[in-house]
């Protein structure tokens, strides 16, 4: 009888384990909405020349259950190369997001810009951007679309403003790596994918496909101008950050922006 009873209060706190185990994996693994649909709640904007918080002439807007980076109010462009960062840092996470450019374009922008934006992340505070500081040290998950001339113009790239990685095994010397992947049209929505693991690996993906890997992003390197020097320690890890919506002068829309944390 006694044995009876030690299986039994045995087998039932291995179902009790059982069950907070599950419980505590579902709620570390669960998919978070960043965006709401109705409004900015919960982001935080930067432009070069304005102050933190200076939504410059109302350049992201909630449309229709999309983040939207629209020129309408603009007059000139003056580069003012903005951010959309979400309020929470990120270390490890799964991030997915769909995309499609519009047909707006800033011709005073420089001409790289064109059909071009992109997703920091495991960028500096938003809060420690100076006010004339072009970009934020951090990496980026490029967004390119074909220009109209027939040249492949892959998407899902990587580029690197304060920051360096490893590519292949190497550190690359250049700002910004191809991806695999094939061209797309501008207007057709397209959904991206980045898996990042603190400062260890970071792999893009474009349509459910992987287009690119990397290892070890750090700070260093070039192309960031104006920013405060004691944040740019270069040949530091680069283990969390902030991820943030690019606007360079080029419309864009965005829309099922969600994460999941990674161990």
């Amino acid at each position: 009888m006694n044995h009876f009873k030690t299986i039994l209060v045995l087998s039932i706190l291995l179902l009790i384990l059982s069950f907070t185990l599950k419980k505590t994996e579902t709620s570390q693994n669960k998919w978070q909405t960043l965006f709401n649909g109705k409004n900015l709640d919960g982001w935080i904007v930067k432009f070069h020349h304005h102050d933190l918080g200076d939504n410059f002439a109302n350049t992201f807007r909630a449309v229709d259950g999309k983040i939207q980076v629209n020129y309408n109010d603009y007059k000139e462009f003056n580069n003012r190369y903005g951010h959309l960062f979400y309020q929470t840092p990120f270390s490890s996470f799964h991030l997915k997001f769909e995309y499609r450019f519009t047909d707006q374009w800033m011709k005073d922008a420089p001409s790289y810009t064109y059909r071009n934006s992109g997703i920091m992340f495991h960028s500096q505070d938003p809060k420690t951007i100076l006010k004339e500081q072009d970009w934020p040290i951090s990496v980026e998950y490029q967004i390119l679309a074909g220009a109209g001339d027939g040249q492949p113009r892959p998407t899902g790239n990587m580029c690197s403003p304060g920051t360096e990685v490893f590519f292949k095994g190497e550190k690359y010397p250049q700002h910004c790596i191809n991806s695999s992947s094939k061209t797309y049209e501008w207007n057709e929505w397209t959904s991206g994918e980045l898996i990042v693991y603190g400062d260890s690996l970071v792999i893009h993906i474009v349509n459910g496909e992987k287009v690119l890997e990397y290892t070890k992003p750090q700070i260093g390197g070039g192309v960031a101008n104006g920013f405060d020097p004691a944040i740019k320690v270069d040949g530091k890890p680069l283990t969390e950050g902030y991820i943030g919506l690019q606007a360079e002068g080029q419309g864009i829309e965005f829309r099922e922006i969600k994460i999941k944390k990674l161990d």
